[in-house]
């Protein structure tokens, strides 16, 4: 964009980057409380069983043992969606589940006292397959939830909550097609969003009507309404949010990790941290959703959809918390890469014997478009079509329409992302590198490159509420509040630059106030890339409305009028006469301060947008698959920080993004239900001398968001990367894969190679 920016669009030194590097952020394992207990988790080694019998006698008696909780002496809080599973049962449903907690003075009783509690399991079948947990006979994990089935509705997004993608008249849009095909794809390696530090909280009863928490969560506020409402809406929850080192999305909501934390500060009535270890963190935290698509598609020789059909099975684990809230947001992403006017995609959430779902970046719409375009290329095939001239034609331009979350149908008034794609097709060369379907690109001996694309995009950029707060000082300095904490991204400095931006104020003259329910306005958290419009936009209404009010209490001693004042590294002046200038202390009184209250409303009409290319090359001899190169396209308005961006595209690789399709996966034995790689050895992670050649192209169109014209695309990064790889391994090899990861053994056996 032209328009010239003090701050935005430019580099600057994060915030927090000295107290990180320094180690002076604040973990939860730095903090500190007098009497404070430490809190440990019993865990089942079984997949399914009902507990007969659970004695904690020896354990109770184990000096510096302050508290010992099984399913027998604690309230009945529960979770899922809807409300189903208790914090502690009689019933456990995954090795891993939670069977008994126990408070003491060091970690180290604490293991010795759960090691003292007997415990006589009455072993249940167990299921581990979604088309299997279906079926007539199979293992029941909840009794009201017959055939394992969970409702689809998300009361949270409203009364018409999307559950399903149907409208029009498929069998006529079959009928229509020029070509029609069918197929199952499948996106359930499960792989693991492992982020740097464990998760970890520490709850403190103040009396018995107030708690306080300190949590590794990237939403206090969410979490602490969330708390309450589980509590029984009588305690008031104060939750105090600690650095996350990462998110992915995984530290949206913690309940059950704060629910342990909080019944152990009840029982013990002393404060109590519980921190999982490293491997409670890979096998007992939620991991992505499973997905299964059998679906057929109808498609025109020019590349209109005439029709969509199927089912979609979501493998959630053996629970539900927001995994309907994901087949929500995944149905409206899926119409947004897929302009058709008929549609019959019916999910169906369905619980399974092992360790839970949860949030993960991509949100629904990686896993259902995971699975959702290798079933389109196979039409893409039938009708001879180049897949970016596909997407190019099919994904939602402005004017056109999709129902998102809500069940409400929206208008895009986002930008044309044609010239994105056609940018980032050029710079990677995708006609050269294009030989047609299941054709390489190259062959060099036993090695062969193909190539293949991917797209992705979310409303949610705009989604739910947001406040905050801009307090105004006499000395020239801002303080921003708004209520969530640091997950990585550098989200908490950006908002400093937009309010900084507005105020033009020197970069270290605005401060952000700690994340603290009992401190902030409403603000739900940064996470479906609503950063940068959502939060963005009230935090830049409230520096608006505090400089207002500067302005109204300074025009009499500038004999001026307000809407004539400017200001500038906290001083104000009538504009065009910077000389004739006065400190902010003079126009407001050195007794006073200006807060701003800026709010944002919901909008679903501005959709972002990620395309990625990816070229691979496959030993067809030993199956190995290397990533050679990956190049991200997208417009996202206007850059607030080069960095931050570049980090987050570029953080598209790991953590469940784009090498879910080729290694990253949690193995889990179909017999016993234990995870077999649980650990920092035997979990697949992409090392620094093994990343690809990284290009991107991000074009800065203006928005009609805000005052910096400025959306987010952090949190889709990854999700376009798993679909592109796999079309590229197919292309290289000449056969259609069909669920991730491509592991050389898959390889080999598509090749039919002994």
């Amino acid at each position: 964009m032209n328009k010239a920016y003090r701050y935005i669009g430019k580099a600057t030194p994060r915030k927090d980057a000295v107290e990180i590097v320094t180690g002076k952020a604040t973990f939860v394992g730095d903090i500190k409380l007098p009497n404070i207990l430490h809190g440990k988790v019993l865990r089942s080694p079984y997949a399914h069983a009902n507990i007969k019998k659970i004695d904690t006698t020896k354990a109770e008696k184990l000096p510096g043992v302050k508290a010992v909780l099984t399913y027998k002496n604690v309230p009945d809080w529960k979770g899922g969606m809807p409300a189903h599973v208790r914090f502690l049962d009689s019933k456990v449903r995954y090795v891993g589940d939670a069977v008994a907690l126990a408070a003491g003075e060091t970690e180290e009783i604490c293991l010795e006292a759960l090691g003292l509690i007997d415990v006589t399991y009455e072993q249940l079948p167990a299921v581990f397959d979604v088309e299997e947990a279906i079926k007539p006979g199979a293992p029941q994990l909840y009794t009201q939830f017959p055939g394992n089935v969970l409702p689809n509705r998300t009361p949270g997004f409203g009364p018409k909550s999307l559950e399903e993608i149907a409208m029009g008249d498929v069998e006529k849009g079959f009928s229509e097609a020029d070509v029609v095909t069918e197929g199952t794809y499948f996106y359930e390696n499960i792989p693991n969003p492992l982020t740097a530090e464990p998760p970890g909280a520490i709850a403190q009863w103040e009396d018995p009507d107030h708690l306080t928490i300190w949590s590794s969560a990237q939403n206090p506020y969410l979490d602490a309404v969330t708390l309450y409402l589980m509590t029984g809406r009588k305690v008031h929850v104060r939750l105090i949010g600690c650095q996350c080192g990462g998110s992915y999305g995984t530290r949206l909501m913690s309940w059950q990790l704060n629910l342990y934390a909080i019944a152990l500060a009840k029982a013990a009535r002393r404060p109590v941290k519980v921190c999982y270890t490293r491997e409670e963190h890979f096998a007992s935290y939620g991991l992505r959703l499973g997905t299964r698509i059998h679906g057929k598609v109808g498609m025109k020789k020019d590349g209109t959809v005439t029709a969509i059909s199927g089912d979609w099975l979501i493998d959630t684990g053996f629970y539900s918390r927001t995994t309907q809230a994901q087949l929500a947001v995944g149905c409206g992403e899926a119409q947004l890469a897929v302009q058709c006017p008929n549609w019959a995609l019916k999910p169906k959430v369905i619980c399974t014997n092992r360790t839970a779902s949860g949030i993960v970046r991509g949100f629904g719409g990686q896993e259902l478009k995971c699975a959702l375009i290798p079933l389109l290329a196979e039409a893409m095939e039938k009708a001879e079509l180049d897949p970016l001239e596909f997407f190019k034609k099919n994904y939602v331009k402005p004017g056109g329409g999709f129902y998102w979350r809500d069940g409400n149908w929206w208008v895009s008034r986002a930008v044309d992302y044609t010239k994105a794609m056609e940018k980032g097709a050029e710079q990677f060369g995708w006609k050269e590198k294009w030989k047609g379907w299941l054709k390489p690109t190259s062959v060099n001996g036993p090695k062969r490159r193909g190539v293949g694309v991917g797209v992705h995009g979310n409303a949610d950029v705009g989604e739910d509420v947001s406040e905050a707060y801009v307090r105004l000082d006499p000395g020239g300095t801002a303080t921003l509040y708004s209520c969530f904490s640091e997950i990585g991204t550098g989200q908490r400095s950006n908002l400093c630059k937009m309010a900084a931006e507005v105020l033009q104020l020197p970069l270290e003259n605005v401060l952000m106030a700690p994340p603290d329910t009992l401190l902030h306005p409403y603000e739900i958290g940064p996470f479906g890339s609503r950063g940068t419009y959502a939060i963005g936009g009230a935090v830049i209404a409230a520096a608006e409305e505090a400089k207002r009010k500067l302005f109204e209490l300074s025009a009499p001693r500038l004999n001026a009028d307000p809407g004539s004042l400017e200001t500038e590294d906290g001083w104000i002046y009538v504009g065009g006469k910077p000389e004739a200038r006065i400190p902010w202390r003079a126009g407001m009184g050195i007794d006073r301060t200006c807060l701003g209250y800026g709010r944002f409303e919901p909008d679903f009409t501005l959709p972002n947008f990620m395309m990625i290319f990816a070229e691979v090359e496959v030993d067809v001899e030993t199956g190995k698959v290397e990533l050679l190169r990956v190049l991200s396209a997208t417009d996202i308005g206007q850059i607030i920080d080069p960095l931050t961006l570049n980090n987050q595209l570029h953080g598209c690789l790991g953590s469940a993004g784009l090498d879910s399709a080729l290694f990253e996966e949690t193995v889990l034995d179909r017999k016993s239900g234990r995870m077999l790689n649980a650990n920092m050895i035997d979990y697949r992670w992409r090392t620094f001398s093994e990343l690809p050649i990284f290009e991107t192209v991000t074009l800065e169109t203006p928005f009609p968001s805000h005052r910096f014209k400025a959306i987010g695309v952090g949190e889709i990064a990854p999700a376009p990367g798993p679909p592109a790889v796999l079309m590229a391994v197919s292309n290289a090899i000449g056969k259609r894969m069909h669920d991730y990861p491509v592991t050389p053994d898959k390889i080999l056996q598509a090749l039919k190679v002994e």
